[in-house]
């Protein structure tokens, strides 16, 4: 038995090595914020959540996110703005048009029904 550990032991070595590879991962990118064109931007939602996921938007000025769902697996049937009291349907591979108008500067979160895939607007 001790004859074939050491006959693996450079094989084992170099497994080891590998695995121990410590380099860190690359740093994920930023998160962008997207600026609309004429108070209207595109928003899909995909396996990563609504893309893009922060946009940028004005006190007092309508924007109009037009949103089509991408995918089934999904819980992001539906586009909430809890604090508007907006709500629409978002049935896969469909545009739906979705108009607020943001009415103080900050963050101001959309989310699924469910809350858990969650975008925002960043209002100034």
């Amino acid at each position: 038995m001790r004859t074939r550990l050491f006959a693996l032991a450079p094989f084992l070595a170099v497994i080891g090595l590998a695995a121990c590879d410590r380099s860190e991962p690359p740093p994920a990118p930023a998160a962008q914020t997207a600026h609309p064109v004429g108070g209207r931007i595109e928003v899909s939602v995909t396996s990563e959540g609504f893309v893009p996921a922060k946009i940028a938007a004005k006190v007092g000025q309508p924007l109009t996110l037009v949103v089509t769902r991408r995918v089934d697996a999904t819980c992001a049937t539906e586009i909430v703005f809890k604090d508007l009291g907006v709500q629409k349907v978002l049935p896969k591979d469909q545009a739906v048009e979705v108009t607020v108008t943001p009415t103080k500067a900050g963050p101001l979160r959309f989310a699924c029904a469910m809350d858990m895939v969650a975008g925002e607007l960043v209002v100034e």
